[in-house]
């Protein structure tokens, strides 16, 4: 009997414990910080210079900073130019990406657009949405 009571009681603790740590790390983190990330109305559209991904939508990409001038639109390569890389880096972390996914990519807040395939066929859409709000 005492042995089914010391079960149970160590039971207990375990359960409590992993409750305590489920409610203090699954909280969301907030920072102080201005996120790049998290600002919406600017869209990062990262490349590789010699990707041939990205030079399927090259065409794409520039009629859609035409067809869009009041959209802030950042194209910046990132294989070659390493202040470009940080900034990579930083936008998609600041999206909820660990590891970046490769080029062609787009980012706009927490909104992840990558390939060939579905940049064009879904940037054009967002874009829109940002024009509106202006």
């Amino acid at each position: 009997m005492d042995n089914v009571i010391k079960f149970v009681v160590a039971l207990f603790v375990v359960i409590a414990a992993a409750s305590i740590a489920y409610v203090v790390f699954s909280a969301p983190l907030v920072s102080s910080a201005p996120s790049t990330a998290a600002n919406d109305s600017i869209v990062y559209y990262f490349y590789g210079q010699g990707c041939p991904h990205c030079a399927k939508i090259e065409p794409f990409m520039e009629n859609i900073t035409r067809n869009y001038p009041d959209v802030d639109i950042r194209m910046l390569e990132v294989w070659y130019n390493q202040t470009n890389q940080q900034i990579y880096a930083q936008v998609n972390a600041e999206a909820g990406i660990s590891t970046p996914p490769g080029v062609p990519e787009v980012v706009i807040g927490k909104t992840v657009i990558v390939g060939e395939v579905d940049i064009p066929a879904k940037l054009e859409g967002y874009l829109q949405a940002i024009e509106k709000k202006k």
